[in-house]
């Protein structure tokens, strides 16, 4: 069983409302000195949650009925500006773990660094998205199931359409995001193929005959 395979993401959701949210907020640039990522889960909207917290309100990554979500809500653009692979790094940190984005649309870069983690980002229609984020602020509670296969996120006795790019899709469902999984799959091909190679061993242990069939 292929382990790295993501067909179906279930669990409590967490909604973060607003259109063209930046890496920045999501990870402030201070904490981009880290040389591992671990910790970054906690600091992740930090800035946000303190300028809420200082004017009495509480944002959802610090509302408790939220701390078990496995799925984020977000709207139009999430993800655009810097491209920092720390943002989805430290979203995927976060409390249990998010595990899936769901946004009315993301910014490319932002998308690709998830799909290197492998988070899917699908994207819904705007009213379709915020009666499903609307029903989640009413039932924190509620059960989210999102399916590759299908293509829907389903809970609470309702059902939205998703859409994602094939290519990454089909990396999901396959297994085949890792990029470092798979050329550590792919080394003892990697290995044959560098033996006959001429430049790798400085042209010394190739002939001339085999120097010619190198691909």
């Amino acid at each position: 069983m292929n382990e790295a395979r993501r067909s179906e993401i279930t669990g409590p959701a967490i909604p973060v409302r607003g259109n063209d949210i930046d890496t920045d907020r999501i990870i402030p640039a201070r904490y981009l000195k880290c040389v591992v990522f671990e910790g970054l889960g906690g600091h992740v909207f930090a800035d946000d949650r303190a300028q809420l917290r200082e004017r009495g309100q509480t944002h959802p990554f610090d509302d408790p009925r939220f701390a078990a979500a496995r799925i984020l809500l977000v709207g139009k653009n999430f993800g655009c500006g810097s491209s920092r692979e720390h943002a989805p790094q430290a979203i995927m940190r976060w409390g249990r773990g998010i595990h899936a984005i769901v946004g009315e649309s993301f910014a490319e870069i932002f998308a690709g660094n998830c799909l290197a983690l492998g988070i899917p980002c699908p994207t819904a229609g705007a009213d379709d998205l915020s009666s499903m984020t609307a029903m989640i602020e009413r039932q924190p509670a509620t059960e989210l199931r999102l399916d590759l296969e299908s293509m829907t996120l389903s809970g609470g006795g309702r059902s939205i359409d998703l859409v994602m790019p094939p290519g990454p899709r089909s990396q999901l469902l396959a297994g085949t995001w890792d990029s470092t999984a798979e050329l550590l799959a792919g080394r003892e091909a990697i290995a044959a193929t560098a033996a006959r190679l001429p430049y790798v061993h400085d042209w010394r242990t190739v002939s001339r005959v085999d120097a010619g069939r190198v691909p």
